[in-house]
């Protein structure tokens, strides 16, 4: 593969035709009470009329989310009826990755001529997350009970440690210095709240109201509920519960959603709200790094995408990544000899929260609207997932004249 190539030539994001609500952290808000499909569902309606895109436009939908909720059987079309179309499509779940793989999914259905217009629509509620019931005949316990969000994370079936205990491994490993990592958090708060004071989050986050079964408002999802100034000094007197890890340093669990479109180049021109707007996908790759080493696997899948495709650190405008530990960015700038500093610049998922789901979807319309911002350029969206995976993806934003 070689500069300027792509992976999907035919497919677009066109710019001003994507949303995301606030995700507020779990317990933190309305919607805890709600199915979060129905409101996913109900949301995208919203923002679509926000950005002025007529709803009828859309051919197909990809959903995705990580946690069961109530009617998920019926997946996309049933999703797409609480936004009022009736539209064929599909639900994928790949942990955290889920976000940009739904996203690269899309751009495949209209890369091979299927439909014209795809939208993905991504969501998680990690409030009152449900319980499963498993028979296990073979097992002395018969029956076994998982509680989805909590008991997922706390143990990984194919190593059986718990996700914390692969940051504090990946930090021994790497030699990672605590004091860097409380530096790197105390950095990104402050990202974050340059990012929301400045006015930028306002063009990509919409605020949307909870409504009870009479159809009454019964709250609304305006911010990062959750989220407050750190000092550096609070950040350096958290115990560790692990090797560099406390609790300030890793993300915590949250809801939300958030959805962009994918169309064909032509069709982007027509919809978008800034047609000069040209947004490519060059290339996508992922890696399953060592057991229990889940934040080495980012930087490991970017390196593998730079080499295939050419490109350097350098070359991108704009970097951001889905870090549940800041361990992730330290081993991250090792891996790449590149600088912590230079990432995240508009937030990231360290700050804001971990609805699972939505958040690359979430990375992916902030680095879109900052690649805008800055004039264009590569974009490179990258993070871990479930199964020391990692995954990494490179956009282009570039401007007609």
């Amino acid at each position: 593969m070689s500069k300027g190539d792509s992976m999907f030539p035919n497919a677009r994001i066109p710019y001003g035709t994507w949303g995301s609500s606030y995700f507020p952290a779990w317990q933190m808000s309305p919607l805890a009470e709600v199915n979060i499909g129905q409101f996913a569902g109900e949301a995208m309606n919203k923002i679509l009329g926000k950005r002025k895109i007529p709803k009828n436009l859309l051919e197909y939908l990809v959903i995705g989310s990580t946690i069961p909720w109530h009617w998920k059987f019926w997946t996309a079309p049933v999703v797409a009826s609480c936004m009022g179309q009736r539209l064929p499509g599909y639900h994928i779940e790949q942990a955290c990755a889920t976000g940009l793989q739904a996203t690269l999914l899309a751009a495949g259905e209209v890369q091979n001529g299927a439909y014209d217009v795809v939208g993905t629509l991504t969501f998680d509620r990690t409030s009152d997350s449900p319980v499963g019931v498993f028979p296990e005949r073979r097992a002395h316990e018969r029956t076994h009970a998982i509680s989805d969000v909590w008991d997922n994370f706390g143990f990984d079936p194919a190593t059986g440690e718990a996700m914390i205990a692969t940051a504090g491994y990946a930090a021994r490993k790497n030699k990672v210095d605590r004091r860097e990592v409380d530096e790197c958090t105390f950095f990104r708060y402050g990202q974050y709240f340059d990012a929301l004071e400045s006015g930028f989050l306002d063009r990509v986050l919409v605020p949307l109201e909870i409504l009870n079964l009479q159809g009454r408002v019964m709250g609304k999802v305006d911010s990062d509920a959750g989220i407050r100034k750190i000092t550096m000094d609070a950040l350096r007197g958290m115990n560790e519960l692990d090797t560099c890890i406390t609790g300030g340093t890793q993300t915590h669990a949250s809801d939300g959603m958030a959805t962009l479109l994918v169309t064909t180049a032509e069709k982007a021109r027509e919809i978008s709200s800034r047609p000069e707007i040209d947004i490519r996908f060059i290339a996508k790759t992922e890696v399953r790094t060592l057991p229990s080493l889940m934040p080495e696997a980012p930087g490991l899948a970017v390196q593998k995408l730079l080499d295939r495709t050419g490109l350097t650190m350098d070359d991108m405008v704009v970097v951001k990544n889905h870090n549940p530990f800041a361990v992730n960015d330290i081993i991250f700038a090792k891996t790449l000899n590149y600088d912590w500093r230079k990432m995240n610049k508009t937030g990231c998922s360290l700050v804001w929260g971990h609805p699972q789901g939505p958040t690359l979807t979430r990375i992916i319309i902030e680095s879109l609207e900052e690649a805008v911002d800055l004039g264009g350029g590569y974009v490179m969206v990258f993070g871990c997932a479930a199964g020391d995976v990692g995954i990494a993806a490179i956009l282009q934003v570039t401007e007609r004249r």
